[in-house]
């Protein structure tokens, strides 16, 4: 029987990593697989001193991120990833998906964009927020006191940019569910799962 890859998708800022995990309590065990994550732990064990660097270890957690994926899927195990995809990763979850034989959920989160830069600003200044991502060098065990110094805050220009021309609002992979998370306490999340669960069910049965 084939598994099931569910991909949470679209603009940062969206709850991702929170659905994910609310869908794994209710409907998994899933194998959580997150490329910020990756590059968090590539960041704190090599550092950098420059973005060029730091791209390159981005470039690096990516490929670590496929070779666990397909682990997973070699496993036989269902998947959650989450992430602000775009085409830039389309092929590579296809070639995996087609050769492991994985049905597609895609749940593609909105919601305004002047709410989610607010949301992002707050996010990036929290001190939980690991510091990489808003620092031009980074060192495992750096801090920074006023987070409103650090030197690669996004800007509200930047953050639009990224949004209206990276596609992340068009990502779809498989079947597609959309939800609007402009306001969270609207959102009826036992009826989006319910809805993942249904659709997860008719993607093994097809």
């Amino acid at each position: 029987m084939d598994n099931v890859l569910i991909l949470l998708a679209g603009f940062p800022g969206t709850g991702k990593t929170y659905l994910g995990s609310m869908i794994d309590d209710r409907l998994g065990p899933y194998a959580l697989i997150s490329p910020d994550k990756l590059k968090e732990c590539y960041f704190d064990i090599y550092g950098y001193q420059d973005l060029n660097e730091k791209k390159r270890l981005e470039n690096e957690a990516w490929k670590t991120y496929y070779e666990v994926m397909e682990f997973q899927m070699q496993a036989g195990k269902n998947i959650i990833s989450d992430y602000p995809f775009s085409n830039k990763q389309y092929p590579y979850l296809q070639c995996l998906t087609d050769k492991h034989r994985y049905k597609v959920i895609t749940i593609r989160l909105t919601a305004d964009l002047n709410v989610l830069y607010e949301r992002q600003r707050k996010r990036d200044l929290d001190d939980s927020r690991h510091l990489s991502h808003i620092v031009t060098s980074y060192r495992m065990g750096d801090c920074l006191e006023n987070r409103t110094e650090a030197d690669n805050l996004l800007t509200y220009e930047e953050f639009l940019l990224r949004c209206t021309t990276r596609g992340y609002d068009a990502f779809q992979m498989g079947r597609l569910i959309e939800a609007d998370v402009t306001d969270f306490s609207k959102v009826d999340y036992s009826k989006l799962i319910d809805d993942i669960e249904i659709l997860s069910d008719s993607q093994l049965a097809d």
